[in-house]
């Protein structure tokens, strides 16, 4: 058998097998995951033999959140590696990744067969998402989709985050955000020079590369120049994105038919709905993932920041505690009942504020006297792991604890100790696209439009007749 044979291709993903700048470099084996708006394969780097994940991102805007977002972190350690990427005219961007086998929702999977997950296996995982958030926040990087399918995991128990078509970047053009605490999880042995200014790599020979000259050009210029591959108008995109994030008064209808939207009560809880920004600068408040998602977005907040992922935050950690989702909404409607349920009703005394809301008047439910509260979501649980939960677990987003004051809390200090990373036990797979919790490879589903190109440094280009790739070191 010719092992250089690329398989049959899909019907439905066919440009990645015909690219020579992406099959000189990489043996392409299997795909391994398909969603909306990206493809994933399974590939062999022929210099090295080492296996990478290939990212076929059919929304050219989707990836270039990614990209930013992971050029930002590429040195963290609980975050996924981007190798390179590739972009060709009148073609998809496809992203060069680390390739992770599982994933948490698998772990959970695994461990509702299995008995559950040790106390120190728990806090292992959570130092280690509390890490890869921490290092986002910092960065002033707000995810917007974390979920156990997003949390992957190499075999040896590494935990990285991944998925970061949502994400955003807080910060002013040309702001570089700066680690403000040395005792950091995240320690970067790379300068900024080396962290803001990726060498760009053309489409062509190693010779060719070796030979020729690059030249400096403006990171928004050379998005000028992918706008025009796929004939849209970036530079309208870029001047219309600002850093403040305002009211707005965009629509959490799902971005799908008619038909979905009826079917709303069986979609699936881990579809994400984005119905994109109003075109001056806000945000837009339908991202992430239902289950997950804050109540602030829920009620149609566009003014967020970092705490919308702290609340994700205490649903996952109760998911791993109970091995069962903490609020598993059938609708947008019904997750925010379930909400109330527990937290009881939303009020101006738990959240001062929260009568701004934009549909604060519009949705309203019977006054719920006696929540069940956190403590009986996790029942059979200790004090010091329900005390965790519920320092994310609340209304006012300002009184969620952050990442950084979580990964120094007592709960990390005490017996068990956080198990090794050796010792965690890793699942065979991963939790599959048939599963409600599809892989976090290639989860770009429903996606918004708002533009998310906040300059933050020049780049070195160089720029072939065909295209060019952007390579990390």
């Amino acid at each position: 058998m010719d092992h250089h044979s690329p398989p049959t291709p899909p019907s439905k993903s066919w440009s990645i097998y015909t690219r020579p700048e992406i099959t000189a470099k990489y043996h392409i084996q299997e795909r391994v995951g398909s969603g909306a708006y990206s493809d994933v394969y399974k590939a062999r780097r022929i210099s090295d033999n080492v296996t990478v994940a290939l990212k076929e991102v059919h929304d050219y805007q989707a990836a270039f959140r990614e990209v930013e977002a992971l050029q930002l972190l590429h040195n963290c350690p609980n975050v996924v590696v981007l190798h390179e990427y590739f972009w060709r005219e009148d073609e998809d961007a496809v992203l060069v990744l680390e390739f992770l086998r599982t994933d948490l929702a698998a772990v959970i999977k695994e461990a509702k067969r299995n008995g559950g997950v040790g106390v120190g296996e728990v806090k292992r995982w959570m130092i280690q998402i509390l890490s890869g958030v921490d290092a986002c926040h910092r960065n002033m990087i707000v995810h917007r989709d974390l979920k156990p399918s997003n949390l992957l995991i190499s075999d040896d128990g590494v935990l990285k985050l991944a998925d970061f078509g949502q994400a955003r970047i807080l910060m002013e053009p040309g702001f570089v955000a700066v680690d403000e605490n040395p005792q950091s999880f995240e320690n970067s042995s790379l300068n900024q020079d080396h962290l803001f200014l990726p060498q760009v790599v053309p489409q062509s020979s190693q010779e060719d590369r070796e030979h020729q000259g690059q030249g400096m050009i403006s990171r928004e210029l050379s998005f000028r120049d992918i706008g025009k591959f796929k004939g849209q108008d970036f530079l309208d995109e870029v001047d219309r994105e600002t850093v403040s994030i305002q009211d707005g008064n965009t629509s959490c209808l799902a971005t799908g038919t008619a038909s979905d939207f009826e079917d709303d009560m069986l979609r699936s809880p881990y579809e994400v709905y984005d119905a994109g920004g109003d075109g001056h600068g806000s945000l837009t408040s339908c991202v992430g993932t239902r289950w997950f998602r804050a109540p602030e977005l829920l009620y149609g907040s566009m003014d967020y920041g970092m705490d919308v992922d702290l609340w994700s935050l205490g649903c996952i950690f109760a998911e791993l505690l109970t091995l069962e989702p903490l609020f598993p909404g059938a609708s947008d409607i019904d997750q925010l009942s379930r909400i109330i349920n527990v937290l009881g009703n939303l009020t101006e005394e738990v959240w001062p504020g929260c009568l701004k809301l934009p549909d604060y008047r519009t949705i309203s439910f019977a006054n719920v006297e006696n929540p069940i509260g956190i403590e009986a979501c996790l029942a059979n649980r200790a004090l010091d792991e329900i005390a965790l939960v519920k320092k994310l677990i609340c209304y006012d987003p300002a009184s969620r604890a952050t990442a950084m004051e979580l990964l120094h809390d007592e709960y990390f200090s005490k017996e068990p100790l956080p198990a090794p990373i050796s010792e965690l036990r890793v699942p065979l797979t991963n939790s599959g696209k048939d599963e409600d919790s599809p892989s976090g490879w290639y989860d770009y589903n429903e996606r918004g439009s708002d533009s998310d190109f906040d300059d933050f440094g020049p780049m070195n280009v160089s720029k072939t007749s065909t295209g060019f790739s952007i390579q990390f070191s």
